[in-house]
C-alpha cells in the first residue's frame, strides 16, 4: 500500500525496494558483479523524473571532484551539444541559406544523425563460397568461414538491416564525409580491409554468430564469384575534387587495394565480346520465377533477359566500370603511379567512348540504351495448381536481341555522366525521364517506366515487385546530380537539364518531407502513384541522401 500526501492509501503492485539482479557464473566460480538494475517508482502523471547512472571512478581520487552531470547542469551541457550540432550543420550544408523551413532543416538534421547513428563497429566470420571458376557448375562445395575481420560501417537500417551492404555504403559516405571526412576515410579503410587475395569483397557483411541470426539463410553465403556496383568509388571522387591532404595520404596508402579490387571487376565480370560486361549470379531460370532476378547488381528484381545466359551484355555494370576507370586512372595519375594510369586511361577512353557504347547497348528500335540478351517479352506467371503460380513462355520465343525493360538501367550512361552534353543520346534519355508514361512522377523517377510489361508484376507468387516502379533515393540522387551536372555545360539539353533538375529536386524533398511529417519516419522506397513510404523503416541509409538534396550538394 502507498498513501499519496492527503489521499487515501493505494494498493499497487511493486518489489521491495530496489533489485539487483547477480550475474551468476558457472557453479563453483562465486558471484560476479551484479549487471542488472531494477528501480521502481511510483508516480503519478504527469511527472518529471531523473535517474543518474555515475561511474564509481568519476568520484575517485581526482584532486577536482567532478560536479554530478544531472539536473541544470546536464541541461547546460546538451543545450551546449545542440548548439555545436546546429551550427556545424548550417556551416556544413547551409539549409537555413538556402532558403528551407526550419520543418525542413530539421528532416535533414533526422536524416544525418540517423545514419550516423547507425555506424556500428562489426567483428567475426562470414560465410563464403569459393569461386569454382565454373559459373553453374554442379560441384558441392562447402562455404567455408571467412577469417575473422573487424567492419567499422555505417548501415541501411538499424533493425532491418543491421549489418554491412557494400554498395549502399558508398552512398552513405556521400553524406558522412561532408560532416567529418576522418569517419569516412576510417569506414572506406576497413571496407577495403576485406579484400581478399582475388580483389573481391563480399557484397553483404554478416560477421559472426549475433548478425548470422538476423539474416534469412539464402542470404548468408556470399559467393566470391560475384560482384556488386563499386559506389565506394563515389566518396573517393568526391576526395579526389576535395583536394584536402589528408584525404589524398589516405588515397595514397587506398591505392593498391582500389586498384586490386577493380581489377577483380573488370577481369570477372567481362562480358561474351570486348567492352562488355555482365553480372554473374543471375538466379537460375526456376518455373515459379517471372524473371530470375540480379540480386549483384544491387536491383534486384529489375527485369533483365527473359532466359538468362553467358551471352547477356549488361548496360549498367558497363557504365559502373566506366566509372571506376575514370576516377582511379584520375588517382593513379595525380599519385604518379605509371604503370596503373598506362593501364586505366585508356580502358576509360574505350569505355567512355559513345561509339563503343553505342555498338553495344543502343537499341534503335527502342529508342534507349539497353541490356542485351537471350530475351522475350512473352512471359507472365499463371496459375497451375497444385504448383500455384508459374511462369508461361508465350509467342515471340526468346532469342538474342535487347531487353525492352525501360527503367533506371536505361539512364545509367546518363547517371554516371558518361555521355558527352552534345551527345545526340542525351535528348532521349531526357524525354524518357521527364515522361508520366514512363519514369517521371510526382514524387521522384520510379525504377520500372509505367509502360514495361513488367512494372509493378510480382516476380513469383510471393514475392512482390521491389524495384519495379518504386521510388528509391539512391538512384533520384545520382538523376539529380547528372541533371545538376548538364545543367551547368554548355550544349542543347543545357536549360531543359536545369529545369528538370529543380523539378525533380523539389518532387523528391518534398515527398520525403511529407511521409516523414504523416510517420516520423524515413523509408526504404517511396510508391510511385500515392508517394506513401513503403518496404522498411526506418531507414536511414541511402534515404538519408536527401540532405544532399536539399543542400544542391
Amino acid at each position: 500500500q502507498h498513501r499519496p500526501p492527503g489521499a487515501s492509501p493505494e494498493r499497487y503492485l511493486g518489489l521491495p525496494g530496489s533489485l539487483k539482479w547477480e550475474d551468476r557464473g558457472p557453479s563453483g566460480q562465486g558471484q560476479g558483479q551484479g549487471q542488472f538494475l531494477i528501480q521502481q517508482v511510483t508516480l503519478k502523471v504527469p511527472f518529471s523524473v531523473e535517474l543518474v547512472f555515475e561511474s564509481g571512478s568519476a568520484r575517485a581520487g581526482g584532486s577536482q571532484p567532478l560536479e554530478q552531470l544531472a539536473g541544470s547542469l546536464l541541461t547546460q551541457a546538451l543545450e551546449s551539444h545542440v548548439e555545436a550540432f546546429r551550427e556545424h550543420f548550417e556551416k556544413t550544408f547551409q539549409l537555413k541559406k538556402k532558403g528551407l523551413s526550419p520543418e525542413e532543416q530539421a528532416l535533414g538534421q533526422a536524416a544525418l544523425s540517423g545514419l550516423l547513428g547507425g555506424i556500428g563497429y562489426f567483428y567475426g566470420q562470414g560465410l563464403v563460397l569459393a569461386d569454382m571458376g565454373v559459373e553453374g557448375s554442379e560441384q558441392k562445395v562447402d562455404p567455408a568461414l571467412f577469417p575473422p575481420v573487424p567492419l567499422f560501417t555505417a548501415v541501411p537500417s538499424r533493425s532491418f538491416f543491421p549489418r554491412g551492404f557494400l554498395w549502399d555504403e558508398g552512398f552513405h559516405q556521400l553524406v558522412v564525409q561532408r560532416w567529418d571526412p576522418r569517419l569516412t576515410r576510417e569506414v572506406l579503410g576497413h571496407w577495403l580491409g576485406l579484400l581478399n587475395a582475388d580483389g573481391w569483397i563480399g557484397r553483404e557483411q554478416v560477421l559472426g554468430d549475433e548478425a548470422r541470426a538476423r539474416v534469412p539463410p539464402e542470404f548468408l553465403v556470399q559467393r566470391a564469384a560475384h560482384a556488386n556496383p563499386p559506389t565506394l568509388l563515389l566518396p573517393v571522387a568526391h576526395m579526389l575534387k576535395g583536394g584536402d591532404p589528408a584525404d589524398f595520404a589516405f588515397l595514397r596508402r587506398a591505392f593498391p587495394r582500389l586498384h586490386a579490387w577493380f581489377s577483380w571487376l573488370h577481369k570477372s565480370q567481362a562480358g561474351p565480346v570486348p567492352l562488355s560486361y555482365r553480372w554473374r549470379g543471375r538466379d537460375p531460370a526456376l518455373p515459379t520465377l517471372l524473371n530470375p532476378k540480379t540480386l549483384p547488381s544491387g536491383l534486384d528484381d529489375y527485369p533483365r533477359a527473359s532466359h538468362p545466359s553467358a551471352s547477356e551484355r549488361h548496360l549498367d555494370l558497363r557504365c559502373w566500370v566506366a566509372l571506376g576507370a575514370r576516377v582511379l586512372g584520375q588517382l593513379a595519375e595525380q599519385l604518379g603511379e605509371a604503370e596503373a594510369a598506362a593501364e586505366l586511361g585508356p580502358l576509360a577512353a574505350s569505355l567512355e567512348a559513345e561509339e563503343n557504347l553505342d555498338e553495344l547497348h543502343w537499341a534503335a528500335e527502342l529508342g534507349v540504351f539497353a541490356d542485351f540478351g537471350n530475351h522475350t517479352r512473352a512471359v507472365q506467371l499463371k496459375p497451375r495448381p497444385p504448383q500455384g503460380l508459374v511462369r508461361v513462355v508465350g509467342r515471340p520465343h526468346p532469342r538474342l536481341q535487347y531487353v525492352d525493360a525501360l527503367g533506371y538501367v536505361s539512364l545509367f550512361p546518363m547517371l554516371l555522366r558518361l555521355l558527352d552534353p552534345n551527345s545526340p543520346r542525351l535528348g532521349p534519355l531526357l524525354d524518357i525521364l521527364a515522361d508520366s508514361r514512363h519514369l517521371w512522377s510526382p514524387f521522384g523517377l520510379r525504377s520500372l517506366a509505367a509502360s514495361s510489361p513488367f512494372y509493378g508484376q510480382h516476380n513469383s507468387e510471393h514475392d512482390p515487385p521491389y524495384w519495379r516502379g518504386a521510388v528509391w533515393l539512391n538512384v533520384n540522387y545520382l538523376a539529380l546530380g547528372a541533371l545538376y551536372h548538364y545543367g551547368h555545360l554548355e550544349g542543347p539539353h543545357q536549360a531543359r537539364a536545369a529545369k528538370l533538375h529543380s523539378e525533380l529536386r523539389a518532387n523528391v524533398v518534398g515527398n520525403v518531407w511529407r511521409q516523414y511529417q504523416t510517420t516520423g519516419f524515413l523509408w526504404e522506397q517511396y510508391s510511385d502513384r500515392d508517394g506513401r513510404g513503403m518496404g522498411c523503416r526506418p531507414f536511414q541509409g541511402w534515404t538519408s541522401l536527401v540532405l544532399l538534396a536539399m543542400a544542391e550538394d
